[in-house]
Order: C-alpha cells, then sequence, then structure tokens
C-alpha cells in the first residue's frame, strides 16, 4: 500500500479560467424516487424544485448538475421535514447502485485497492468535488470528501448521504457490524446528530474542515468479497469512455473561496495562508482575484455572508455558534455584518426566514 497517504483525486485541479456548472452521474440518486414516497414526501414538487426530471434519477449513463443533485435532496429534506433525509438515504444506499464507479471499486482485490480506486476514479463520476485517502499523524486512515464547487452553498444532506454511502461500501468486505473509529462532518451540528452516532455506531463530529470516516489501517488488507480483476479493468474502461468531455475545472479565485470557507471559523484567514495552502504565489493569487473584479476581503465577506443566511435558517443554531463558525469573534460585530447584509437583526432575519421557508 505505498504511498497511500498521497492517495487523492479532485475535480478541482488548479487550473486558470472561469468554473462551468459541474456535474455528477446520475447514479448517485438510484432509490430517491422510493425513499422520497416512502417518507410521504411530494416526488413532483422536490424534483421541480431541483430542476430535475425523476425519470433521471439512477440512470447509470446521464449526468445531472451537482448544483441541482445537491439542491434535490436539501428539498428533500425540508419537504419531508425529515432533517436526516440525507443520512438515512445514504444509510440505505447500496453500493453497486453508484454504477460504473462503484462496480469497479468493488471488483477491486483488498479494501486498500477499493478504496484507492473510489480515489481514482472520483472525478470521472462526480466533478468539482475532492475525495482522498490518507493517513493521518496519529496512525488513522480518514477517507475524506468535500463538495469544492463555491455556488453550492448548502449541501449537507450530500455529505451526510455520501459517508453513509462509503460507510456500505466499506461494510461489503468487512460485515455489517464494522464500525469506524470517528464520522467527520462540515457543516455545523445538527438538532438530531445522535442520530448520526447512531447511523455510524461511532462518535460524530462537526464544523470540521472537511467531511471524514476515520478508520483503523489494519482493514486495507482485507480481501473484497467479489473481488474480479477483468471486471474492474471493464468498469475503468468503461467509465473513461463515458467521461470523455471536457472536465469543469476551478478558477483560482474558486479555490480561494472554498479555503476560506473551510477556514473561517479559526476566524479571518490570512490571504498569505490561504495562498500557500494552495500552493501559489501570493502576486497569482491577487492577480486572479482582480481579474475577477474582487478584492480577498470582499471574497470573505460574501462567503461569510452566504454561510451565515444558511445557517441562521437551521434554528438549532444560537447566533454566538454562527458568529464563531463564519469567523467572527464577537457576537456583536456579527449582528453589525448581518444588518449591512440584509437590513435587519440576526433575530428579526431568523423570524421572516422562518416564516417565508418554515
Amino acid at each position: 500500500m505505498g504511498g497511500i497517504s498521497d492517495s487523492m483525486a479532485t475535480g478541482a485541479e488548479g487550473t486558470v479560467g472561469r468554473s462551468a456548472d459541474p456535474s455528477v452521474l446520475a447514479s448517485a440518486a438510484t432509490g430517491i424516487v422510493k425513499f422520497i414516497e416512502r417518507q410521504k414526501g411530494d416526488v413532483d414538487r422536490i424534483f421541480g424544485n431541483a430542476g430535475i426530471s425523476p425519470e433521471m434519477a439512477g440512470s447509470p449513463t446521464l449526468q445531472l448538475s451537482l448544483t441541482s443533485y445537491c439542491r434535490l435532496f436539501e428539498e428533500s429534506a425540508r419537504i419531508t421535514r425529515n432533517d436526516n433525509f440525507g443520512l438515512w438515504f445514504g444509510h440505505s444506499f447500496y453500493p453497486r447502485d453508484l454504477g460504473l464507479w462503484g462496480y469497479a471499486s468493488l471488483s477491486a482485490p483488498t479494501v486498500g485497492t477499493a478504496l484507492e480506486t473510489l480515489v481514482e476514479l472520483f472525478p470521472l463520476h462526480q466533478q468539482s468535488s475532492s475525495m482522498a485517502l490518507r493517513a493521518s499523524p496519529e496512525g488513522m486512515m480518514r477517507l475524506e470528501y468535500r463538495v469544492d464547487a463555491p455556488q453550492i452553498v448548502e449541501r449537507r444532506q450530500d455529505a451526510e448521504l455520501s459517508l453513509g454511502m462509503f460507510l456500505n461500501f466499506i461494510r461489503e468486505a468487512m460485515g455489517q457490524g464494522w464500525a469506524p473509529e470517528e464520522v467527520h462532518f462540515e457543516h455545523p451540528k445538527p438538532e438530531q446528530w445522535r442520530e448520526h452516532e447512531r447511523a455510524f455506531a461511532a462518535p460524530a463530529f462537526f464544523a470540521q474542515p472537511t467531511n471524514a470516516i476515520v478508520f483503523r489501517p489494519q482493514i486495507l488488507k482485507h480481501v473484497m468479497p467479489a473481488a474480479d480483476p477483468r471486471l474492474m479493468s471493464a468498469m475503468k474502461l468503461c467509465l473513461e469512455r463515458l467521461s470523455e468531455r471536457q472536465d469543469v475545472r476551478f478558477s483560482i479565485t474558486d479555490r480561494v473561496r472554498s479555503a476560506v470557507r473551510a477556514r473561517l471559523p479559526e476566524g479571518f484567514p490570512p490571504i498569505e495562508g490561504i495562498a500557500t495552502e494552495l500552493r501559489l504565489p501570493l502576486s497569482t493569487v491577487q492577480r486572479e482575484l482582480h481579474y475577477d473584479g474582487l478584492s480577498y476581503s470582499t471574497l470573505v465577506e460574501n462567503t461569510r455572508r452566504d454561510l451565515a443566511l444558511s445557517y441562521i435558517r437551521q434554528r438549532q443554531l444560537s447566533f454566538s455558534e454562527i458568529a464563531f463558525l463564519v469567523g467572527y469573534s464577537e457576537l456583536s460585530a456579527f449582528s453589525r455584518a448581518v444588518r449591512r447584509w440584509t437590513g435587519l437583526s440576526p433575530r428579526a432575519l431568523r423570524a421572516e426566514v422562518l416564516r417565508n421557508h418554515g
């Protein structure tokens, strides 16, 4: 398993240029219609709000807008009034329903090579997102996942269903009783967070830099029950041919915005630290922001605003928590920012938002 700690794939490699709408293969939505119906949801309304036809869900060859895909699950949670909709959808998802990506990975010889194959082929399945298999300094393995597209602000449901899919993937080899050591989510702690620990049979941590399943490295040598090298090669080839298109690439501005979002709980992130994290010269970051008509402070302000307005709809979060999550050390500074953005106090804004969307 040499080099496994560096194994990583992303649809956001550093190229200059403006980003387009990323896509995801529709197989990732296999079973969503029936799941919505079991939750007593209005399928046509949910899909209509997301801008997707129900007939597209589950197709192994069709591509969906990633923005619409994430909205589909956010709308499902809202309209069914099941705040943990994505969590339980992912918990019930069969890895083979991932289509070509799932079959190629399940056909690998060991759990380690199966997870490496998931990471390797991930950009062919989903764009403007990142997935990595890393060794942590504590000696644990981390299977990490995150949507990086900055225009997709609300993506909690996608994160929870994706980690649930990956849990079931590992359980194909390890059995249904297997559990990770920890599970991490980038979004704030939801109201019914105990369900997350029940679903993963592990401690759950929230407001983390990325989403991740944390587990012991010993399982990497475990044999996959459906190992089939010929099928693995065939599925890889099919997926590569299906994905022969112009990849969606992130602009540098998009990459900066994504890095800022992850670091906001630490406070206002200095541009020098962001440039170092992205392995880019500071002058390049500043030049690209200028080309996009942005200053760095405006980009941070816009990112804070978008996240704050999303978090305010989550009534279980106090305003002090939201202030911390978007990088304000004092509630008073956050309150002034909300007034600047909306003309309302946080309390008045929450009441209006919940009245209109509750």
